[in-house]
């Protein structure tokens, strides 16, 4: 008798660890999220971008919540160059003479939030215009990037009450878009939110903007940001395994100020001084903790200029790009070691 129960629960162990096959990342996504610009800008742009040991950009098209109605509104004559799709197609180009691959991110802002995650429409009209709009909006630039060749394309970016309240709309909606467009898909969750986005089955990368705050200190120190990431790890760990995506960092980024890997959201950061250092401990910190993960595919640093006016550049002293700062080595090193 023990030799009939035996057989059936060692086929279920062996059916269970097939199951739980480890997926192999077999490339690694080392990218720069490039700041749209307002006029159009030269081919020679994105060397920068290559010479810290980026192989990707990802390039965003900006929609616009303008009003009550819910209406996403996006490509229109008013916006920037680089957020429309002239802008695009031009940089989407510039990218591949540098050998750069891309992923497109749909961002869109709500006027008078400015961030689209505590977005939530009031009534049932405009719930419907919202879905039917943005939906519009996906598609377009879905087909667009399946037109251009673009690798990766991002569904939707920290919609945090949308993607929670509506996951069947999110579903639909990525089932309409592998419909016009052939390449790999993800959906870039805050993250405070990516344990409760339900429908990382339906893409290919759990995309997760990771601003954890990891440390309260000034200078972020080695042992405050171990503890720091402990938790996120952990979480980011128990995603992996639940869901069999591996983890994609859509965006990752500190300022170059006091307190930099303590959240952006809890200080006056304009009224912080100016740190170098806080924001190179706080990348290396990120890079230490997850950069070597089994989970983990990579990501693009927040964010990178194609062309800065001269009288603008003082202002990005104390701002997240880390073009011209110490951050910037310590990127360069981490992308170096992690390329395979």
């Amino acid at each position: 008798m023990g030799r009939y129960i035996f057989i059936p629960a060692i086929l279920m162990i062996v059916v269970f660890f097939e199951f739980k096959k480890p997926i192999s990342i077999t490339e690694r996504i080392y990218g720069v999220s490039l700041v749209a610009p307002r006029d159009s800008v030269g081919d020679q742009s994105l060397m920068d971008a290559s010479s810290i040991g980026a192989g990707w950009v990802a390039i965003i098209p900006f929609g616009f919540i303008g009003d009550s109605t819910g209406t996403v509104h996006f490509n229109t004559p008013r916006q920037w160059w680089g957020e429309r799709t002239e802008g695009i197609e031009a940089v989407a180009e510039m990218a591949r003479k540098q050998n750069l691959k891309i992923m497109l991110k749909p961002h869109v802002w709500v006027r008078g939030q400015g961030w689209p995650g505590d977005y939530q429409p009031s009534s049932a009209e405009e719930w419907s215009k919202w879905e039917t709009t943005y939906r519009d909006y996906i598609l377009f630039n879905a087909a667009l990037a399946d037109r251009l060749g673009i690798e990766l394309f991002c569904v939707g970016t920290e919609f945090r009450k949308t993607a929670t309240l509506r996951p069947e709309f999110w579903r639909m909606l990525i089932a309409d878009v592998r419909k016009v467009y052939k390449g790999k898909l993800t959906y870039a969750a805050n993250w405070d939110n990516f344990e409760n986005i339900m429908f990382w089955d339906a893409l290919d990368y759990i995309g997760i903007d990771a601003y954890f705050p990891v440390s309260e200190e000034r200078i972020p120190g080695s042992e405050s940001l171990s503890a720091g990431w402990e938790e996120p790890v952990e979480a980011m760990a128990a995603s992996f395994d639940q869901w069999q995506k591996p983890i994609l960092f859509t965006e990752f980024g500190y300022r170059s100020v006091d307190y930099a890997a303590d959240g952006h959201w809890k200080h006056d950061y304009d009224a912080m001084p100016e740190n170098m250092e806080a924001q190179a401990a706080a990348y290396q910190g990120l890079f230490d903790h997850t950069w070597n993960q089994p989970w983990m595919a990579g990501g693009f640093l927040w964010k990178w200029h194609m062309s800065v006016p001269e009288r603008y550049r003082s202002r990005l002293q104390r701002e997240y790009t880390p073009q011209g700062k110490p951050a910037e080595r310590v990127i360069k090193e981490a992308f170096a070691s992690g390329n395979r």
